[in-house]
C-alpha cells in the first residue's frame, strides 16, 4: 500500500486518498468541471496545442501558471532544448488523464 501523510494532522493515510480519516480534511481539489477543463479553467488539449506549436517560448507554461518555467523558456529558446522538451510535454499532456491534469494543474 503506497502512502501519503495528511496535510493538516500528518496522519498516515493512502495516497489515493480523498479525505484523511483521522481529521476529515480533503487532500486533493475537487474537480470543478467534467471533462478537460480543470478547476481553474484551463484545457488539457489548449495546453497541448500550446506546448506542440509555442512550446520553445514556454506558452504552455505561462497558459498553466508556472511563469517561472516560461521564463526560463524563454531565456533559453535560442538552444532549442526548450523545443525538444516541450514537445515531449505535449505528448505528456495527450495521454495524462483528466483527474490528473486537475489535480497537478487545477490549483491556483
Amino acid at each position: 500500500m503506497e502512502e501519503k501523510f495528511c496535510r493538516d494532522c500528518g496522519a498516515g493515510i493512502h495516497s489515493l486518498a480523498e479525505i484523511c480519516p483521522k481529521c476529515g480534511v480533503r487532500q486533493m481539489p475537487v474537480p470543478s468541471a467534467v471533462g478537460p477543463l480543470a478547476a481553474n479553467g484551463k484545457s488539457r488539449v489548449v495546453a497541448a496545442l500550446l506546448s506542440f506549436f509555442l512550446g520553445w517560448f514556454g506558452a504552455h507554461k505561462f497558459y498553466l501558471n508556472r511563469g517561472g518555467w516560461g521564463v526560463v523558456y524563454l531565456i533559453f529558446f535560442w538552444t532549442g532544448i526548450p523545443a525538444v522538451v516541450s514537445f515531449f510535454e505535449c505528448i505528456l499532456l495527450l495521454v495524462m488523464s483528466d483527474t490528473e491534469f486537475n489535480y497537478k494543474y487545477g490549483q491556483l
